[in-house]
């Protein structure tokens, strides 16, 4: 066997089936940026929302029936659209629209950094989550905002990326958000495994008033924290770092949870 005859079996091997959606809407460029990229990984499927589904974190619906469209592709992927949230396109994906169960699903390329606290509301990141209990490895990407954004650039960094966790990653590693900032498509990045920033921002707001005299308020995003104590995503970024946080959704509190063993918790019908 020849040396080009071991590397095509070798990457026919890797190829996997993968699910791309994202939470910009089908149309994001990001989008489309990482289904170019991911096609040299596997065979790619995309559902991705109707409309952009921004700070939905992982809401489903099922106060009304959802709508799944068949769109066309440029790259001739399989794909759908789907009147949901991230969280409801990974579902109906999974169930209705993957040939075959996916070995890897990924979320992005986002527009804007979804690190720190912001992780909790992102329906990119959310979308990443919901794959990861159905027990399939799930990546989420975000790219830092700019007038104009890179992204197939990003894209190519985000494949290189991904493909490194999925060989590297063990099997209960199954969650992963990286984030890259602009600083870090202009050369060599450096990427960093770090944890996320638990620090608070992004609680401003822009009080207006509309034609009648009704005041409304307009969320703003503030810069967030500088977190000089500690490695953490927010800090990385802000040194132009290529971020990987290792994600779980269990949110139990072990340490509380040990801690509650003494506790004395009772219920009677007495008067409080």
């Amino acid at each position: 066997m020849s040396n080009a005859d071991t590397i095509i079996g070798l990457t026919l091997l890797w190829l996997v089936q993968i699910l791309l959606t994202n939470d910009d809407g089908i149309y994001a460029p990001g989008l489309a940026a990482l289904e170019h990229e991911l096609r040299q990984l596997g065979d790619v499927t995309v559902v991705a929302p109707s409309q952009e589904q921004s700070g939905v974190s992982q809401s489903i619906t099922f106060l009304r029936p959802l709508v799944c469209t068949p769109v066309e592709r440029a790259s001739g992927c399989p794909a759908w659209t789907v009147d949901g949230t991230p969280a409801d396109c990974v579902k109906i994906g999974l169930f209705e629209c993957c040939r075959q169960r996916p070995q890897l699903i990924v979320s992005g390329i986002n527009g804007g950094l979804n690190a720190g606290i912001n992780v909790l509301y992102s329906g990119t990141v959310a979308a990443a989550i919901e794959g990861s209990t159905f027990g399939i490895r799930s990546i989420a990407v975000s790219l830092e905002q700019a007038a104009q954004p890179a992204f197939e650039t990003a894209a190519g960094l985000a494949r290189k990326i991904i493909k490194q966790l999925v060989d590297q990653a063990t099997v209960d590693q199954r969650l992963f958000n990286v984030n890259i900032p602009t600083a870090a498509l202009a050369g060599s990045a450096t990427i960093r495994v770090v944890p996320m920033s638990p620090s608070r921002y992004g609680d401003q707001f822009i009080k207006r008033q509309d034609p009648k005299g009704r005041d409304y308020f307009w969320a703003t995003t503030d810069p967030p924290p500088q977190d000089a104590d500690q490695e953490t995503d927010l800090l990385a970024l802000q040194q132009g770092c290529v971020t990987v946080t290792p994600l779980q959704y269990n949110m139990t509190d072990h340490k509380a949870l040990t801690a509650a063993e003494n506790w004395n918790l009772t219920v009677d019908n007495g008067p409080q």
